[in-house]
């Protein structure tokens, strides 16, 4: 087994969406995508007081590409116009495959606009292939309970997978196509192996604490970019960490990438905001 080589640091950017505190690693400079992880946004973390307006992502659409969101504090709605509807709290995740177009709105529930309280959450987006640009889209929300918990190093390193396989554990959701993700927390002291298969892009976010690769310390709010030199990673920390975690074969294929749609052509790109128009996403139920 060998370890793959750090390449590059992408520290995450500040570029806050009104009072939510947002850093956004990618896309970045000189790192456009990590195909086929296209974008993720670092919201919070943050307390928001009593009688809040909550989040701001109220109705809009997506066409081309899936969001997989995860809730690691607070609370998050999730209503689109194929019918989907759930509330997600933290420890929890929302995968949605947006495919041939739809509407979804993200926002606070109720409750957490009354009474406040803490609030962070990772958004990240992943690319369809040309095949499957428009299949129906789809939804899953998993609650913390039914997300697949694999512990490691003496229970020190603790692994919530979202999807693929680990350690012949099956991740809570099924995907179109091939993709691993994990949140992992790392106790202090603690030390991780995770996989990165020959050829496939490994997507690994710092997001809390200060993570240790190759012997050297790294701060958090980093994306980091690996070269495909070995079929595994090693990380530890010695005060504790958690990072975001997975592994995807590449695409390649052409990526147009416009606001909220994610295609192959320009072409498609506007045949996208045509469809929107014309109310071909339909609408969020109220």
């Amino acid at each position: 087994m060998t370890a793959r080589t750090l390449q590059h640091r992408h520290p995450a950017r500040r570029d806050d969406i009104g009072d939510l505190q947002t850093r956004r690693p990618l896309p970045g400079p000189g790192l456009p995508h990590l195909d086929p992880f296209l974008f993720l946004n670092h919201h919070g973390p943050q307390v928001y007081p009593p009688h809040n307006a909550g989040l701001p992502f109220g109705p809009h659409p997506h066409r081309g590409f899936e969001t997989v969101t995860f809730i690691l504090a607070g609370a998050l709605a999730h209503r689109d116009s194929g019918g989907h509807e759930s509330v997600i709290e933290a420890g929890g995740i929302q995968w949605m495959t947006a495919g041939s177009g739809l509407v979804h709105a993200e926002l606070s529930p109720a409750a957490f606009k009354r009474d406040g309280g803490d609030l962070e959450i990772l958004q990240l987006w992943v690319n369809l292939p040309a095949r499957l640009k428009f299949t129906p889209p789809a939804y899953q929300g998993v609650t913390a309970e039914a997300m697949p918990l694999i512990e490691e190093d003496e229970g020190r390193v603790r692994i919530r997978l979202t999807s693929g396989t680990h350690q012949g554990v099956q991740g809570a959701v099924q995907t179109p196509t091939p993709i691993t993700l994990m949140t992992v927390e790392i106790a202090p002291g603690g030390r991780a192996t995770l996989p990165a298969p020959a050829g496939a892009m490994v997507f690994c976010y710092s997001v809390r604490g200060t993570l240790q690769i190759a012997g050297h310390d790294e701060a958090p709010w980093q994306l980091f970019e690996f070269a495909d030199d070995g079929d595994h990673l090693e990380v530890a920390s010695r005060d504790g960490a958690v990072l975001l975690y997975g592994h995807a074969a590449p695409f390649a294929e052409p990526i147009v990438a416009h606001g909220p749609f994610v295609m192959n052509s320009a072409e498609e790109i506007r045949q996208a905001i045509r469809d929107y128009q014309a109310g071909l996403f339909g609408d969020v139920p109220e």
